[in-house]
């Protein structure tokens, strides 16, 4: 069994952040070592919440406490994605280079929530340059939406060979495999959602159908997906197939019940035998 550090946000409504990320992993197979950076009502889409923003220092004291149980030693993976401020960046780089120091083996898994195409930047002023300075030359995987990879390699993609070009060029930066969300480019069809995944050596690529709306919280279970078959299976292509197949499967019924929040309780059985079966084909 794998353990996972993740350092996210939790609501208690709904689905984002840890509150998106811990239960499927847990059902994968995965022990999680959940540590919080905010504790809202209910996640910022529904333009009112209430609950604390915790404060870094506090952050730190928590992951300072699971080590001092001797848990780091046995953390596979730190998993972390929105940062509300640069110094709670800074905390979750820390705890990184920590679980790395305990165990040589582990890895860093950095999705960088800044925004998306149509929206911009709905980060806080100063993340989207923490994390194109720092946290892609810290990070193992890293998991930006298109939006979010054509700012951190400095320049737009129009071709999808252009997109596997930006993301290999993000790789040279620091993370060893690169996963685009949300792919978009001119010379493939409309009306399929696509995702990439770039390592040293391979480009795959992987389709869905398009479902009728976004679903808050489904880029926190994309990266914990992708991050809890990765530990078990060490195969870039069945990796993104089986998240391609788990989110969407997720997703679909979510569609179906006609709910707002990700159904992740009633649709759990998705995580370990998804309805819906997708293979990612090799692009090179």
């Amino acid at each position: 069994m794998h353990n996972v550090l993740s350092i996210q946000s939790a609501v208690a409504y709904g689905h984002a952040g840890n509150s998106s990320a811990t239960f499927p992993l847990q059902r994968a197979g995965v022990n999680v070592y959940p540590v919080y950076t905010v504790t809202f009502s209910n996640h910022t889409g529904y333009g009112s919440w209430r609950g604390p923003m915790i404060a870094a220092s506090d952050v730190a004291d928590v992951i300072t406490g699971i080590d001092e149980r001797g848990a780091l030693a046995g953390v596979d993976a730190v998993l972390a994605g929105y940062l509300g401020s640069a110094d709670m960046g800074q905390v979750v780089l820390e705890a990184a280079a920590l679980v790395k120091s305990r165990n040589l083996e582990a890895i860093f898994l950095a999705d960088p929530v800044m925004g998306d195409v149509g929206r911009g930047f709905y980060a806080r002023p100063g993340i989207p340059e923490f994390f194109r300075d720092h946290v892609v030359t810290a990070a193992d995987i890293m998991t930006p939406n298109l939006f979010e990879l054509q700012y951190l390699v400095g320049h737009e993609t129009g071709t999808l060979s252009q997109v596997v070009e930006a993301a290999r060029e993000l790789r040279e930066r620091g993370p060893q495999i690169v996963v685009v969300t949300s792919v978009v480019a001119s010379d493939v069809p409309d009306g399929l959602l696509r995702m990439l995944a770039v390592d040293a050596n391979q480009a795959w690529l992987v389709e869905t159908p398009m479902l009728d709306r976004n679903f808050t919280g489904s880029g926190d279970l994309t990266a914990a997906m992708f991050l809890a078959h990765w530990l078990r299976t060490k195969d870039l292509g069945e990796t993104l197939g089986v998240t391609a197949s788990v989110v969407y499967s997720i997703l679909e019924q979510t569609s179906i019940s006609g709910e707002t929040e990700l159904q992740l309780v009633a649709a759990q059985e998705q995580v370990v035998n998804p309805i819906n079966k997708f293979t990612a084909h090799r692009l090179d």
